[in-house]
């Protein structure tokens, strides 16, 4: 790893030679408003395979993004190289069709341990995420911007979760996101699940090829043959969220992903936004 290029492919353009609530901070946000998340590979004839000189060159040198398994893979790969302690855990995530939770390595997540004080750390999840990490070492309010989240913990279990694009404080409505524990994994744990993710007409993955990335005051995002653009609440959007769709047609999409994500597929894209089957409910 080039550790500067991959800075200079996020933006990120302070010092990073001593690790810092301060430098996590920012790479944390700078990745997010640089690497999107996405599945395109998956629908332009590829496979994603967790081996990190590739994933590497997929989103350093290629301009390219990632679902959860390759944006966090890489992102704990930078993590270790600036010099932090860095963890690699196993996420379940909240299926919003069953309600039931996702089976062990459905999401790869991370934590940090800086100057005696846990953080959770995730560049990969897409519209629900955080910009940036989370203290492991409370259970109450944490804001980010007009959102809120939380990190209840029950045992051993913590549960992510927030009030979607409100924040009404401790006593509104929480949404969780999804769970995990502390117990320390391993990268090729979550072969098997990466797996699953390109080949099931359960995971979203395999039914709609989609890319999306966060944006100064909003985000931007395509989904089959939509790109949908998000402002987040603010006096210019009256206090409210505001959405835009524009519905694409074929020809357009490599010239929208171009322009708005700074992608260009290497082979042609087959759109997709097939409906998602649900899962056996067993977790």
């Amino acid at each position: 790893m080039e550790v500067d290029r991959y800075l200079s492919r996020i933006g990120f353009e302070g010092p990073s030679g001593v690790p810092s609530l301060e430098l996590l901070r920012s790479v944390h946000t700078c990745h997010l408003l640089s690497v999107p998340f996405e599945d395109l590979t998956v629908h332009s004839g590829g496979q994603v395979k967790l081996d990190l000189p590739v994933l590497y060159d997929k989103v350093v040198n290629q301009r390219r993004g990632g679902f959860c398994f390759e944006n966090n893979s890489l992102f704990y790969w930078l993590l270790t190289q600036l010099g932090f302690q860095v963890t690699v855990l196993s996420g379940q995530v909240k299926n919003s069709i069953t309600s039931c939770y996702g089976p062990p390595f459905d999401h790869l997540i991370i934590m940090v341990n800086l100057e005696g004080k846990r953080w959770l750390c995730d560049v990969g999840f897409g519209a629900a995420g955080f910009s940036a990490p989370l203290s492991l070492d409370t259970c109450g309010p944490q804001e980010q911007g007009h959102r809120v989240y939380r990190l209840r913990r029950i045992d051993d279990v913590h549960f992510l979760e927030w009030q979607k694009e409100e924040n009404r404080g401790e006593d509104g409505d929480w949404t969780e996101i999804y769970k995990f524990t502390l117990e320390p994994r391993r990268l090729e744990d979550f072969t098997q699940m990466c797996q699953y993710h390109q080949s099931s007409p359960s995971s979203i993955f395999f039914c709609k090829s989609l890319c999306t990335v966060l944006r100064p005051g909003g985000r931007v995002s395509y989904i089959g043959r939509r790109l949908i653009t998000t402002r987040f609440p603010s006096e210019a959007t009256g206090g409210g969220l505001e959405t835009t769709t524009r519905e694409l047609e074929d020809e357009e999409i490599p010239a929208v992903l171009a322009e708005n994500f700074g992608i260009v597929l290497q082979s042609p894209l087959i759109p997709k936004d097939d409906t998602i089957t649900p899962p056996p409910v067993v977790y």
